[in-house]
């Protein structure tokens, strides 16, 4: 299971170095795992293990100064963890729970320009986010879901913890619980 949470990360980095949307969330992609021999109704307790926040925005272009992303997230995943019966303990959790948050501001992409009828490349910005849960007994990774989404230099505060909240509840809905 330690390929799946390798799987999960690499997804998400690969899709950071790859239009804007109509709707606000309509760019965001979600795709989630689970270690099809473990039955996560079974874990009732919850800790944190690592967060890990990677962000090549060279200008300053996106997180707000008045935004702090791994609060947000924080209370976001661990809200959707309570929803489903799981609560947060500080020893001996029956798992664990690790997420990494992407920005790349300079992400370049293939775009078709239809006054030249061709491809150009265009700078893109994307983001993505990777939650993991991991069995703390056997180490290996039980369930993950990875979101990936355009970035915008111009989103309000209330646009981004909107689709944060969007990212998070999708992959927890998806879950097998």
């Amino acid at each position: 299971m330690k390929k799946l949470a390798m799987l999960l990360i690499a997804t998400g980095i690969v899709f950071l170095s790859s239009c804007a949307s109509m709707t606000p969330t309509k760019d965001i992609k979600i795709s989630t795992e689970a270690d099809p021999k473990v039955q996560l109704n079974g874990y009732k307790t919850f800790a944190w293990l690592a967060s890990a926040e990677v962000l090549y925005d060279p200008k300053g272009q996106w997180e707000p100064s008045n935004v702090d992303i791994d609060s947000e997230l924080e209370w976001l995943i661990g809200r959707e963890l309570r929803s489903k019966g799981l609560t947060q303990v500080g020893d001996n959790p029956d798992v664990m729970i690790a997420y990494m948050a992407g920005v790349d501001m300079a992400a370049k992409e293939l775009v078709k320009d239809s006054e030249l009828k061709l491809e150009v490349l265009k700078n893109v910005p994307k983001a993505a986010l990777v939650i993991v849960m991991i069995d703390p007994a056997t180490g290996s990774p039980v369930w993950g879901g990875v979101a990936v989404g355009d970035v915008s230099e111009d989103r309000s505060v209330t646009s981004i913890r909107n689709r944060l909240d969007y990212a998070v509840r999708g992959m927890f809905k998806q879950m097998k619980y």
